[in-house]
């Protein structure tokens, strides 16, 4: 049986969503665009951004002056309208024919015909209408935003900075000519829209009318714009890294406690102002944190992803015993799900809560793992669900990741401490195929005999004389011995990792 790929992903919405943007030019429109949709299609929500000023770029290959956006400017406005109706034609295929579940409308929708148009356009296609309004009258926002991005945009690439700030000023009185804010109070209030004032400063939501629209409400409230660094780390090599062993509760290797120690020193030279430091609950996260002499805070949720009946063994012993689960990973390693244990889509619903705080912190040091850092990877630089569980990240190196205008700067620090290397590439000859695993449920048996899943933490006792951490764990007392049900249909991924060792 043949599978779409709309088929092989999960409908998280009732009926296809339209994420209307609204405000003057500057605003921050295109930054929350493509911020929303990193963040909607990182949890599995396939999302695009439609830009109406690429559309309008495309029509009009040759920018002039300011007078383009003038309201009386009627020729520029049959181009502009011309543009907005093949923007939101794409829109529908995308959300009819493509699998897309959210479009989001870029573009200034100012005026109350133009979001008219929109709204009729959702009725008439069963889309819902949910609206952004980013409102900013601080100068010295709008001023910053024209200079790092504005100015540097196609429509000013032959032209001279202060021209070009000049000319982008004389666009924003334009279109504020016109500009007809939403109204909560009367014309606008059956409409579902957050209000965005100043950065975040304060929030206006209305109407909000299903989980979808709150969990942007909830994100939108949660990011900000101040200057901060991220960075990202795996714990020191462990003594089951050495032994080539998946999971465990392990202690830090010799090399494990150096890295501890140059990952201390490192932190120092960066003499960063008010630095939160993360880890998992994991032995060998907190072991590595201690050597930094700084308060750290231990996060549940950043633990390694449970390998179920497979923690603690190497690969070749899930070969031998597991024969059948080991090559389903290998078909689907996203959708994958241990027996008893977790896959990376669970994975990254787990950390949902980890990106929150992220977003709302200034400077922070996450010390996590393998599967871990993938995932919280993937969500920073825009990676696919395909490509996440083969993104390279070695032991003994440091991702900094510094938030840019539309996207984030990731530099790699390698810490010159040797490591063994516990990347695992995808098998080339793997059988490639739309949805061409077997699903399992609560009635298919484990593919392999004999599930025996280990505590990931022998002892509450055995756990404290390793750390000074004093914050309770749990432990495994009754081990499940059969599979629970599951329910996933798999998508094959076959794309490499994109980030390489350290030499």
């Amino acid at each position: 049986m043949m599978y779409s790929k709309k088929a092989c992903s999960p409908n998280l919405t009732n009926s296809p969503t339209v994420i209307v943007m609204v405000g003057l030019p500057a605003r921050g429109k295109t930054y929350i665009s493509k911020k929303l949709t990193r963040y909607l299609n990182w949890i599995g929500v396939p999302t695009k951004v439609f830009n109406v000023g690429e559309y309008r770029r495309e029509a009009v290959r040759h920018y002039s002056s300011y007078d383009f956006f003038n309201p009386d400017n009627q020729d520029a406005m049959r181009i502009r309208q011309q543009c907005a109706l093949a923007a939101l034609r794409d829109v529908k295929i995308y959300l009819t024919e493509e699998g897309g579940q959210i479009a989001v409308f870029d573009a200034t929708n100012t005026t109350r015909d133009r979001r008219d148009l929109i709204l009729n356009f959702g009725s008439e296609n069963g889309f819902k209408v949910f609206f952004i309004e980013s409102v900013c009258e601080d100068p010295n926002v709008v001023a910053t935003n024209i200079m790092e991005v504005k100015v540097s945009c196609p429509d000013y690439k032959d032209c001279n900075r202060t021209d070009a700030v000049e000319d982008f000023m004389k666009r924003i009185e334009c279109y504020r000519a016109s500009y007809q804010p939403l109204d909560p109070d009367r014309y606008d209030r059956e409409l579902s829209f957050i209000k965005v004032i100043d950065v975040g400063r304060r929030f206006l939501v209305n109407r909000i009318k299903d989980h979808i629209q709150s969990k942007i409400v909830y994100y939108l409230m949660n990011i900000h714009v101040q200057p901060r660094t991220i960075y990202l780390c795996r714990h020191g090599e462990s003594e089951h890294n050495l032994k080539g062993r998946l999971g465990g509760d392990s202690s830090l290797s010799v090399k494990g406690k150096k890295f501890g120690a140059a990952l201390a020193n490192y932190v120092e030279e960066q003499n960063l102002k008010n630095l939160r430091v993360w880890t998992s609950q994991m032995r060998r996260t907190i072991q590595t944190a201690e050597a930094l002499g700084l308060p750290y805070e231990q996060w549940k949720a950043l633990n390694e992803i449970d390998a179920g009946v497979c923690e603690e063994m190497t690969y070749d012993e899930i070969k031998e015993r597991y024969p059948e689960e080991f090559a389903l990973r290998d078909q689907d390693k996203y959708y994958y799900r241990y027996p008893t244990g977790e896959s990376y889509q669970d994975l990254v619903q787990r950390l949902e809560p980890v990106i929150m705080e992220l977003e709302r912190q200034e400077n922070v040091l996450v010390v996590c793992h393998q599967a871990v850092m993938r995932c919280l990877l993937a969500y920073f630089l825009d990676i696919s669900a395909e490509e996440m569980p083969y993104l390279k990240c070695p032991l003994h190196t440091i991702l900094k990741l510094t938030p840019v205008a539309y996207g984030c700067k990731v530099e790699s620090i390698y810490m010159n401490i040797e490591a063994v290397n516990t990347h695992r590439d995808r098998p080339d000859d793997v059988k490639k195929g739309p949805c061409s695993l077997i699903r399992r449920n609560s009635v298919t048996p484990l593919a392999s005999p004999e599930p025996t899943k280990k505590p990931r933490i022998n002892s509450i006792d055995e756990h404290m004389a390793s750390t000074s951490a004093v914050l309770p764990l749990c432990v495994a007392s009754d081990i499940p011995t059969s599979l629970p049900g599951q329910n996933l249909k798999r998508i094959p991924s076959d794309l490499q990792g994109i980030l390489e060792d350290q030499p």
